[in-house]
């Protein structure tokens, strides 16, 4: 039985990694010849990147199957986007009372600046809208797994809150990391740009938040010490134009509920082919047999900034002075109560 289950699983992620090099083999023969080379002879992958996006991470449930938008129905989500930022922009009420004591505070405010950071336009792949990012299975869902228990799960379960340390807080709010265990998987909504530098025998990533750079060993071997790395350890390798990377021992601390949740057996296969000048066609394949009832795969573009959209010093609320505030309020309530 053991034998039947590893056999079916193992044909189906077979089947998930040549779905995806098909994708990339179609996109990337379109371009054939076009591909700016280094000086290595290799697709030139370095400069400033926007990996912000609105298409979802994942599909809507009522649209089940449904893959791709029309044109009309993409341009259709394009406006009424454009009209919920125009709504979140429009000046707050300057005669609005005081909130009343104990209710949350909201951050209307930021919410308004910060909402116009990625634009309301969908960005096609090889002509497509696609409905999300997710394109395997086939609804479009992560296929979490039912019973699951997370770093942070583990925490709550044995009764510590998210205010008893600081360890509670998210890795962004303590200034260690932003996003999911990769920053190019989920469609951030600030700051969403990142940093490519490329040697015969490295691929530096870094994001504009927090600075965190994945330093990418092409040709190379996994560590054998299995030693768990806030970024994981990455190896590369060519398939023709397209770079494949194979990541491993991330720390569990980075996984989020609200995207990529992740064990210690997260592995991820990540595909970047350049498409022209200024276009980067990436895909991934998430495997986590303890999160996920079986691998999911996704794909989307990449878009090179212009010169002058660079990547900028990103000061984590300076100094972290938030954290502190954080467990002491948490400490006033309960001397309070």
């Amino acid at each position: 039985m053991r034998f039947l289950l590893a056999l079916i699983l193992g044909a189906h992620v077979i089947a998930i990694s040549h779905a995806a090099t098909s994708a990339a083999t179609n996109i990337g023969s379109s371009s054939q010849g076009t591909a700016p080379l280094n000086e290595f002879g290799r697709p030139d992958f370095q400069g400033y990147w926007f990996f912000g996006s609105r298409t979802p991470l994942q599909r809507p449930s009522n649209l089940g199957e449904k893959q791709t938008y029309t044109i009309e129905e993409a341009r259709e989500l394009e406006q009424r986007m454009q009209e919920q930022l125009d709504r979140q922009d429009a000046p707050l009420d300057p005669n609005r009372g005081a909130p009343e004591k104990g209710a949350r505070i909201g951050q209307e405010a930021d919410d308004a600046f910060l909402g116009h950071f990625v634009e309301a336009k969908l960005y096609p792949i090889d002509g497509q809208y696609k409905t999300s990012i997710i394109m395997d299975p086939l609804d479009g869902r992560i296929p979490r797994r039912e019973g699951f228990m997370d770093f942070n799960a583990k925490r709550r379960a044995i009764g510590l809150a998210d205010t008893d340390g600081p360890e509670g807080q998210p890795l962004s709010g303590r200034c260690l990391m932003f996003g999911a265990a990769a920053p190019s998987l989920t469609p951030m909504m600030m700051n969403p740009n990142l940093q490519i530098v490329q040697t015969e025998d490295y691929l530096m990533i870094m994001t504009e938040m927090i600075h965190d750079a994945r330093i990418i060993r092409i040709g190379d071997e996994h560590f054998k010490h299995n030693i768990p790395q806030w970024m994981g350890d990455s190896v590369a390798h060519w398939e023709g134009d397209t770079l494949v990377v194979h990541s491993k021992n991330f720390r569990p601390e980075q996984s989020s509920s609200r995207s990529i949740m992740i064990s210690e057996d997260f592995e991820l296969i990540e595909r970047y082919t350049l498409i022209g000048d200024d276009e980067i066609y990436y895909g991934f394949t998430v495997h986590d047999e303890q999160a996920y009832t079986q691998p999911f795969s996704g794909e989307r573009i990449l878009s090179r900034n212009a010169p002058e959209e660079k990547v900028y010093e990103f000061a984590c609320h300076e100094g972290n002075y938030s954290l502190p505030g954080i467990l002491a309020g948490a400490r006033r309530l309960e001397s309070e109560e």
